[in-house]
């Protein structure tokens, strides 16, 4: 007994006398504590750079971690490349091209190759690029990049697996009205981008039983060759090397026009309310514009002007507005994106019980008009800079990551020096700047609201009295009924005699 007692006698003086010297270091206060600043050089592109005989673009990172190999391929062309009345032909091909075999494997010999190797094979066809990838050990890798080039070179577009695709995509479009979400995005992107442009154009079942193997031989033929690629690959392999491996594998493969970048939309937003009706019982609601190019000099103050406003989580003005002080919707807040090739879009989007819908969008106009009439504070300001400068090093955390940087980058020629002056550009962002931005580009006037939901008791507003949606016919005019549509066809619906008319927001060119 005596020798446990003098043991934790011991313990216990040790434990004490390590606290008091932890407790001596230790700053009082956690605001006290002093972190020395964050050094972080982003990688440079050419570094990882090198151009094939042929003239493809390779960007190559190889490690030593594992025995394993990366290899992506990507294209320039996708939904972009589709026919007006075949939306859906690329994703379809990309589809069919890794499940429908080759010229020279069926479709199932291909999978027990690729199991037998314990090779990861996709083929994607996407908006504006495609991409194909294997994820392989190193002592198959030769193997798998031939299964996949064959693939692309080759498709064999089976029969029965392309009968089962378009039975599989027909059971999804059927379902497409049961989500209030489904139907917000599809009408947005009517709203935003018109019916006749790729970001918003939506598969039918007519175009869908339409599609043949010709039509996706020819989309595959447009995207997947060299003279319209980039390739990138990491992993456990020998740089040295590996251009004379990637050479061997596209020898013979003819090589052909790169795909041009994508057209801008010429339909323009029409500001207003529109709503579509849906029997249930919150409303979904989008607000936003257009907003502006990537390269414009105003990218960085309306950055950081969204995440004070709304892109910053807990932190922003409209989640502490619309959920915090008035708990009208679990998640609220506002999301921005610059356009590589043509402008993007502003949007503020929530979910509330229908009575509190334009309770919620009357305060979210209100942080609108905040923005623009008053400076934001210092605290703000820094925290949301520092959500930007604290987390860059992120964007280069991952191999396949730091792959995709440079890979989008080269595609949609990306400025030179844009990663190296970021966080310097960031850091400039002024007061000033963010009221300038908002008051140039936020204006209530020219926003566009959707809203899904129950109109009817949507538009009376909440029982207090504090906000109905005929409050915002001064600024928009009546709402506009957009129309429920087939789900197969997506026609219009025919509505009740009772029903307010549908009509459609006027198209202009833009």
């Amino acid at each position: 007994m005596n020798i446990i007692k003098n043991s934790l006698t011991i313990i216990l003086t040790a434990s004490f006398a390590t606290s008091a010297f932890a407790g001596a270091t230790i700053p009082p206060r956690p605001e006290t504590i002093t972190y020395p600043p964050l050094t972080f050089t982003p990688p440079k592109a050419s570094e990882y750079r090198t151009t094939l005989s042929d003239g493809t673009t390779v960007f190559m990172l190889p490690t030593r971690e594992f025995p394993l190999i990366n290899l992506t391929i990507t294209c320039m062309g996708g939904a972009d490349l589709d026919p007006a009345d075949r939306a859906g032909l690329a994703s379809m091909t990309g589809a069919m091209m890794r499940s429908g075999g080759s010229d020279t494997m069926s479709a199932d010999q291909v999978n027990e190759n690729l199991e037998f190797m314990a090779t990861n094979l996709s083929i994607r066809g996407g908006d504006w690029n495609s991409s194909a990838s294997i994820d392989c050990l190193k002592s198959n890798f030769d193997a798998s990049l031939a299964i996949l080039i064959d693939l692309l070179k080759n498709p064999g577009f089976d029969e029965a697996k392309f009968k089962i695709a378009k039975g599989d995509a027909m059971e999804g479009l059927k379902q497409r009205n049961d989500d209030a979400a489904s139907i917000s995005a599809r009408e947005w992107g009517y709203l935003a981008y018109g019916e006749d442009h790729f970001e918003s154009r939506q598969p039918t079942g007519a175009g869908l039983e339409a599609l043949t193997d010709d039509e996706m031989e020819d989309m595959a033929a447009k995207i997947f060759h060299p003279g319209n690629m980039i390739i990138s690959i990491y992993g456990d392999f020998d740089p040295k090397t590996m251009p004379a491996t990637l050479e061997k594998a596209l020898a013979g493969w003819a090589k052909g026009p790169k795909v041009a970048p994508p057209t801008a939309p010429t339909h323009q937003m029409k500001p207003g309310v529109y709503f579509v009706e849906k029997d249930i019982p919150q409303g979904k609601v989008t607000i936003g514009l257009r907003s502006i190019q990537r390269e414009n000099p105003d990218f960085y103050a309306y950055t950081v002007m969204n995440e004070i406003l709304g892109g910053g989580g807990f932190s922003s003005r409209v989640m502490q507005r619309v959920r915090s002080d008035e708990g009208l919707a679990y998640s609220a807040g506002t999301g921005f994106r610059a356009g590589a090739f043509y402008p993007g879009i502003f949007r503020a989007a929530y979910e509330s019980k229908s009575p509190t819908v334009a309770l919620a969008a009357k305060l979210i106009f209100e942080e609108f008009d905040r923005m623009r009439t008053t400076l934001v504070s210092a605290s703000e300001l820094e925290t949301a800079k520092n959500s930007f400068i604290e987390t860059f090093p992120s964007t280069f955390a991952s191999k396949a990551g730091m792959l995709g940087v440079f890979v989008s980058d080269e595609w949609t020629n990306r400025p030179a020096g844009y990663w190296e002056n970021y966080r310097e550009k960031i850091r400039a962002v002024t007061p000033q700047d963010i009221q300038m931005v908002a008051q140039k580009y936020l204006v209530p006037s020219n926003m566009t609201i959707l809203v899904v939901g129950k109109w009817s008791d949507i538009s009376k507003g909440d029982a207090q009295g504090r906000a109905t949606m005929e409050q915002f016919n001064e600024k928009f005019g009546p709402a506009i009924q957009l129309p429920m549509r087939d789900p197969i066809s997506l026609k219009p619906i025919a509505t009740s005699a009772s029903a307010q008319p549908a009509a459609q927001p006027a198209a202009t060119g833009g």
